[in-house]
């Protein structure tokens, strides 16, 4: 089955991350492009080779962010998601952090990318770069004039941010991505590597038709109660020795997910 029809069913599917290392022009950029495609390329072939269904290539290494990518972090990233691409042969999604759809769908467009991540969809939020608007409109209208089926993985109400109008419920959040052509939305604990509340995975799940991915905090311990209501997961730092970013995936970490989960 295509990632396309697993991810619009619902099927249960698991994406690994790549994390990419600091990209040129970013403070803690180490000097040598090489190392950040060895690294990510790596990363990719053992998510690949441990059984998930797909990745997403993201500039995790580039804090402190900011809403949009700088002209060298974008090149940087495309070069290193085409060759993640080549490497692999399960479907590749981009996540150009903290909420550039543009560059998001414009490396998916060139590398034939399947999916994209879009942290700020609907929501007005405040994080420590300052406030990112919703992009729903302009990442639709952009899409359709790349004349891409490029699918978009929405967050609601994304892990460190905080909702510049609070009183605004995850349900209603969730309902506006579905409404402006989401094709997934994600729901995430409020940090990397904490838990999404499965209470908050329920309420969303009870109020959207699309499915519905968790998008941090999944690991072999609960895997198994976050898929009795999510339809899949994002997974990254549970992957990792330690759950540090900058270490490489784990194999051995990986399979233990996906065995907690498939058996």
């Amino acid at each position: 089955m295509e990632i396309r029809d697993i991810i619009r069913t619902g099927g249960g599917f698991v994406i690994g991350m790549v994390h990419c290392l600091a990209l040129p022009g970013t403070m803690n950029y180490g000097g040598n492009c090489r190392d950040i495609i060895d690294h990510a390329v790596t990363d990719a072939k053992i998510l690949e080779e441990s059984g998930v269904d797909a990745i997403i290539v993201e500039n995790m290494g580039d804090s402190p962010f900011a809403a949009k990518l700088d002209v060298i972090q974008a090149n940087a990233l495309a070069v290193i998601s085409q060759k993640v691409k080549e490497a692999v042969s399960i479907p590749v999604g981009i996540d150009a952090a903290f909420n550039d759809y543009e560059v998001s769908l414009s490396i998916a467009h060139i590398i034939g990318a399947t999916f994209v991540r879009i942290p700020v969809f609907v929501d007005t939020v405040q994080f420590y770069g300052g406030f990112i608007d919703p992009c729903a409109r302009a990442c639709m209208n952009y899409r359709k004039s790349l004349g891409d089926d490029t699918m978009i993985l929405a967050d609601v109400q994304v892990k460190h941010t905080n909702l510049v109008l609070p009183h605004v419920s995850i349900e209603t959040s969730a309902k506006n991505s579905q409404d402006c052509g989401a094709d997934a939305i994600i729901v995430t604990g409020s940090a990397i590597g904490l838990e999404t509340p499965i209470e908050m995975i329920s309420r969303v799940k009870k109020v959207v038709k699309i499915p519905v991915i968790a998008g941090s905090g999944v690991n072999a311990g609960n895997i198994k109660e976050q898929f009795s209501i999510a339809d899949g997961a994002i997974v990254g730092s549970s992957l990792k020795e330690g759950g540090k970013l900058e270490n490489p995936i784990s194999g051995k970490l990986t399979k233990e997910l996906l065995d907690a989960l498939r058996k």
